[in-house]
């Protein structure tokens, strides 16, 4: 049973810079597709990036030039870096993986990935 922890949220200045990580137990996420996810008060939860098992990224429009996903395999861990962060970023951040091991990942939807961590918070002031 894989076990997924969000860590690094806290509050930032606008315009400044923050990294995530997702750290998983249980199983190894080398051959996972894996994703961040986030929800703010009142939305929707949304997806921001997306990795696949052979190393294709994806990335909301939201994230574009700004948002960077990676994965470490030796550390098992899912990183997201976020620079030039806007008052709107502010939201619970979510790591999420899809299993079993896919040839080719799906879509990326929040319906696409079976396994969650708990979220970490990230605020933004201006």
């Amino acid at each position: 049973q894989v076990q997924l922890v969000e860590s690094g949220g806290g509050s930032v200045q606008a315009g400044g810079s923050l990294r995530l990580s997702c750290a998983a137990s249980g199983s190894t996420i080398s051959s996972y597709c894996m994703g961040w996810f986030r929800q703010a008060p009142g939305k929707e939860r949304e997806g921001g990036a997306r990795i696949k098992s052979v190393g294709g990224i994806g990335y909301a429009d939201s994230a574009k030039g700004r948002f960077t996903i990676a994965k470490d395999n030796a550390q098992n861990t899912l990183y997201l870096e976020m620079n030039s962060l806007k008052p709107e970023d502010p939201a619970m951040y979510y790591c999420a993986a899809d299993f079993p091991p896919r040839k080719y990942c799906r879509g990326g939807s929040k319906r696409d990935f079976t396994h969650w961590g708990q979220g970490t918070q990230v605020t933004v002031s201006s």
